[in-house]
């Protein structure tokens, strides 16, 4: 090599190594710390449901479909629509699956029982378009201080009107 590739890829080589050591000074910084009176006004505070009351609301609408002999799948979400979880009960169709998890996250979202919000497709179709959603009966929100922490759906019934009654059978038990 001549002298002017080697001073070249000295000096890139210098560049690079000094780019990472720049990078785990960054990386290696302490994060911000908010003052006391600035949090009260900047964060909010919400309250969640835990597993092991979704799991208990789930198992209550489970057994309360055992017991009418209906075989479905019911799930619970947080706030956010993430699933908790889904419990699919013996017999159950393998398209209820989706179905109770879209059921239980159209009901938070909009924090209404899916039969209502199926009432309301007549005067707005296009709310059938939006991803994740599904307006039939058998969802429930769960609410907490007047605002939706979780939704319940079931699928599986021969009708949404049993779907949503298990779900609210799982939506009352938290209450208890």
């Amino acid at each position: 090599m001549n002298t002017r590739t080697r001073v070249l890829t000295g000096a890139a080589l210098a560049v690079a190594l000094g780019a990472g050591t720049f990078g785990a000074v960054t990386a290696s910084a302490a994060p911000a710390t908010v003052a006391k009176d600035a949090s009260d006004k900047n964060f909010t505070t919400s309250t969640h449901l835990t597993i092991d009351a979704a799991t208990r609301a789930a198992e209550v609408a489970l057994q309360a479909a055992e017991k009418e002999n209906q075989k479905v799948t019911v799930a619970v979400v947080d706030r956010n629509g993430n699933t908790i979880v889904t419990l699919r009960g013996d017999g159950a169709g393998p398209q209820s699956y989706e179905s109770a998890q879209r059921k239980a996250y159209t009901a938070v979202s909009w924090n209404a029982p899916t039969s209502v919000l199926a009432g309301r497709l007549a005067q707005t179709p296009n709310l059938k378009d939006i991803p994740g959603t599904l307006f039939l009966g058998g969802g429930t929100p769960v609410q907490a201080k007047g605002a939706p922490v979780a939704g319940i759906g079931v699928a599986g019934a021969p009708s949404g009107d049993l779907d949503e009654k298990y779900a609210k059978a799982g939506a009352d038990s938290l209450l208890k």
